[in-house]
């Protein structure tokens, strides 16, 4: 099947991008990331985030809505229909920025509702339940990877997959993902010089998808595995005269098992 997309809508002073999820996937996949048993009209709503700690700890960076696909299936039209949301940690995100004067976040989470209009069970063909969501586990992991890669993570490669239940009830099939995530900075050095200091940090990433009954919900985000002070303090040369200016930030030395357990919360509580 081929087709284009159209009618992609951003809310004014957002990137959009950086860290897309659908943007990565062809119009095939893109088909196949569709709502089973759509019907409904009017435009797609936001996926909804059930745990508190997405009001408390982040921001929404990037949110879009509109049509993504529009083509022929026999004699009838398909429209696919998309809403995501892009959130940063906003901790993470403020000591990115004032440590190492760069944007963004490497601790990053996403929610993304797609419906297909009409519904797979009134398409011709004998496209059915199966069909579709095999399709939207493979453009899932293709279209997760790119975007780890957009957010700036190198390296990634996809390490497991796993069945898990979201709050709903629901059987989601998860991903999971390692990557790396470059860091520099500027240290003082000698005669009143800069030494530039570049790091790397090891990176995880997942991402969930699942039928709803009604929509294909995807959900994942990314966060460090181990403390990035400790993976700057790496590449610190050892009589930089400030070498202790990172591990004195403490959202940088926290424990990255918090950030976590927070992408893990927040996706299956995703509907």
């Amino acid at each position: 099947m081929a087709g284009s997309g159209t009618g992609r809508e951003s809310k004014p002073g957002t990137t959009t991008t950086r860290r897309r999820l659908l943007a990565a996937t062809g119009a095939a996949t893109t088909v196949g990331l569709a709502g089973c048993l759509g019907g409904r009209d009017g435009a797609v709503p936001a996926p909804a985030v059930t745990d508190d700690r997405i009001e408390e700890d982040w921001r929404l960076v990037d949110e879009t809505s509109g049509t993504i696909l529009e083509t022929e299936v026999g004699p009838i039209t398909v429209r696919a229909l998309e809403h995501t949301t892009i959130h940063e940690h906003v901790g993470m995100a403020e000591a990115i920025a004032e440590t190492f004067e760069a944007e963004g976040s490497p601790v990053v989470f996403f929610a993304t509702r797609v419906d297909l209009r009409p519904g797979v069970d009134r398409l011709p063909l004998g496209i059915g339940r199966d069909r579709v969501m095999s399709q939207v586990r493979t453009a899932a992991d293709d279209a997760f990877r790119s975007q780890l890669r957009d957010a700036g993570l190198e390296d990634v490669e996809r390490t497991g997959e796993s069945t898990i239940e979201v709050e709903t009830g629901h059987e989601a099939t998860q991903y999971t993902y390692r990557g790396s995530f470059p860091l520099s900075t500027e240290i003082e050095a000698a005669g009143g010089t800069t030494q530039p200091v570049s790091g790397s940090v090891e990176m995880e990433g997942r991402v969930a998808v699942w039928h709803d009954g009604t929509d294909v919900l995807l959900a994942g985000g990314a966060y460090p595995v181990e403390r990035i002070t400790a993976a700057m303090d790496e590449a610190l040369p050892e009589r930089a005269p400030d070498a202790d200016t990172l591990v004195e930030n403490e959202t940088l030395a926290a424990d990255p098992t918090a950030f976590e357990e927070d992408v893990g919360a927040l996706i299956v509580a995703v509907e």
